[in-house]
């Protein structure tokens, strides 16, 4: 059912994001736009034809876990094997550690095709990937070179440790403790939940980055050391020693995702032999560990929109071909006799367009997050400020609003197929029930909207911000003024929408500059997708004009009429909302 949508990936890549000319500027080295096109169209061709036929098994069957060990779906592991040997799990990775070294932005177009032919199997790279990032930049020399080349070629997966029963977003109350031993190792204790991949049965090995405070730490997030933990401990010589004292005690049962096992794990109990604390290795400074982590969580950020965009994709692929199929009714001016192709009807049509067009904004946004993201890594200076700026302002948007879409597209997919789409067999279900972690997980999306405006909008005193909506209006006014019939008045449009992003930028930054954090916050959900539908329908829009593309210039055109026009009531929402909303909530009172 599902094809990787390499045309409008490229379009993204070529036209949004700026990948063009950066290839011919010759940053990226020695990649060319022909080798570009060959990954897009092999990773595509491998989602199709190697994933999607196990998809299904892995919702039915999922993960299965007993005494201790947990056993993945039939056919998965050698589906794992072979991704590997593609060489897919090294595609960004350090060259030096045998990765390839590629851009991020090709990497987030993988994980899209990953992730539309199957979310649960995508997830396990997606941690591998943020694990080799976090010990890449901040792991002694030591554990790099005895642990990121078979975590780069993925014989061994990595897994993010920070979840505890009592302690989720608040980190400040989290209680796993390390203890420093005679050889400079550590001892960890504690409890960990909601670890993904934290057990299976696809790897040699699994190496858990956790989270724990020393005796001596400081109390809240300041006392927080990071430690790389493996299941098996890693002799001298690279080969497989003794099992650690680390285990899954259990895995959730989950209303998606069934093949990706999410676990219970247990450090220092004495399972594996006498003498009780699983070994560990520290990573960065003592007290410094949520620093290092955060390395992993802004990777693991920007893969979770990409899961967003990659569920719209395909529930939009699935209902697009069961309505073309499925007759009822007669549409107004059929041309033929008989019921009509559901498609034909408007309002199948405008779920449909609702679909395809809010996905490629988020496309935008989130491929836009990663080009700022490879510019800030090959820049220097000034330069490199300015594009880890522009990456940090873009990850709670790119995190947040496609995941919003893909929980919304997926519905639309369901409604699309109508009672159809409730069974499990049109696999429409299965693609609602995916979709509805992502804005939970990696910092819920309402933690997106607070990290937007209390920490992203005040970089550089606001100046940041201030440019980046200059940037949007400048490509606005190159939509008005393109000589595009299928753009109509989607420049005037795109305009006010960055007028309504202005105001309530500036009204939030004189709220958190006042003290008034009730207030601005009240406002922050609205304001983050206002933002959203603000950057992603004109970076859309200047694509199509770029690229002289008439067909995305006529769905920039339907989005722009019927949805950018939602700014005005969000404008509102954020400038005059927060009285009511803290009036209402007193009725929450005990």
């Amino acid at each position: 059912m599902y094809r990787a949508p390499v045309d409008e990936i490229a379009f993204t890549l070529n036209h949004v994001t700026g990948m063009k000319q950066a290839l011919e500027a010759g940053r990226y080295g020695d990649l060319s736009a022909d080798l570009v096109d060959a990954i897009l169209a092999e990773a595509g061709r491998f989602a199709a034809e190697e994933i999607v036929p196990l998809a299904k098994i892995g919702d039915e069957q999922g993960a299965v876990w007993k005494d201790g060990e947990v056993t993945m779906p039939k056919g998965w592991g050698d589906l794992y094997r072979a991704w590997c040997e593609g060489g897919w799990n090294g595609l960004a990775a350090p060259e030096e550690h045998g990765g390839q070294g590629l851009p991020m932005t090709l990497l987030v177009a993988t994980q899209e095709m990953w992730n539309s032919a199957s979310m649960a199997f995508a997830l396990c790279p997606t941690l591998t990937q943020g694990a080799i990032e976090a010990v890449e930049a901040h792991a002694s020399e030591e554990l790099k070179q005895k642990y990121l080349e078979k975590l780069v070629s993925g014989e061994w997966n990595g897994t993010m440790n920070l979840t505890e029963p009592q302690a989720g977003s608040d980190l400040n109350a989290l209680t796993a403790r390390a203890e420093r031993s005679e050889d400079g190792s550590y001892r960890i204790f504690g409890q960990k939940i909601f670890i993904t991949f934290g057990e299976h049965d696809m790897t040699d090995n699994i190496v858990h980055l956790v989270l724990a405070r020393l005796p001596d730490a400081p109390k809240g997030t300041k006392g927080i050391s990071l430690f790389l933990v493996p299941k098996y401990l890693v002799n001298d010589d690279g080969s497989i020693g003794a099992r650690n004292d680390v285990f899954c005690a259990s895995i959730e049962h989950k209303l998606g995702i069934h093949a990706s096992p999410t676990c219970t794990m247990i450090y220092g109990d004495g399972r594996f032999g006498e003498e009780k604390g699983a070994i560990g290795w520290l990573v960065g400074e003592e007290n410094r560990g949520l620093a290092c982590m955060f390395t992993m969580m802004n990777n693991a950020r920007l893969a979770v929109g990409m899961q967003g965009v990659a569920i719209a994709e395909a529930a939009y692929q699935r209902a697009l071909a069961y309505a073309q199929e499925r007759r009822q009714g007669r549409a107004p001016g059929a041309s033929s006799e008989g019921m009509s192709p559901i498609v034909e009807h408007p309002d199948v049509a405008r779920m449909l367009l609702t679909m395809k067009a809010m996905t490629q904004a988020s496309r935008a946004i989130t491929y836009s997050c990663a080009h700022a993201i490879d510019m800030a890594r090959l820049s220097e200076g000034d330069e490199a400020r300015h594009w880890q700026e522009r990456a940090n302002l873009l990850t709670p948007l790119a995190k947040a609003f496609p995941t919003d879409i893909g929980v919304e597209a997926a519905s639309l997919g369901v409604q699309v197929h109508g009672g159809m789409g409730f069974i499990e067999e049109t696999g429409a279900a299965v693609l609602y029930r995916d979709a509805r972690i992502a804005p939970i997980y990696e910092g819920t999306n309402g933690i997106q909207a607070i990290d937007l405006v209390m920490r992203k909008l005040p970089q550089s005193g606001g100046d940041h911000v201030r440019g980046f909506i200059k940037e949007l209006r400048e490509t606005a006014e190159r939509v008005r003024g393109a000589n595009m019939a299928e753009l109509a008045d989607t420049g005037n449009l795109l305009i006010e929408s960055l007028d309504h992003l202005q105001e309530t930028t500036d009204f939030l930054m004189s709220q958190t500059g006042e003290g008034a954090m009730e207030k601005a916050l009240s406002g922050a959900t609205p304001y983050l997708r206002l933002f959203a539908l603000a950057a992603g329908s004109t970076l859309l829009a200047g694509g199509a004009v770029s690229a002289s593309d008439a067909k995305m210039a006529s769905l920039t055109r339907y989005l722009a009429e019927n949805h950018l026009r939602e700014t005005a009531g969000l404008r509102q929402a954020v400038i005059d909302g927060g009285e009511s909303l803290k009036a209402a909530a007193s009725l929450f009172a005990a």
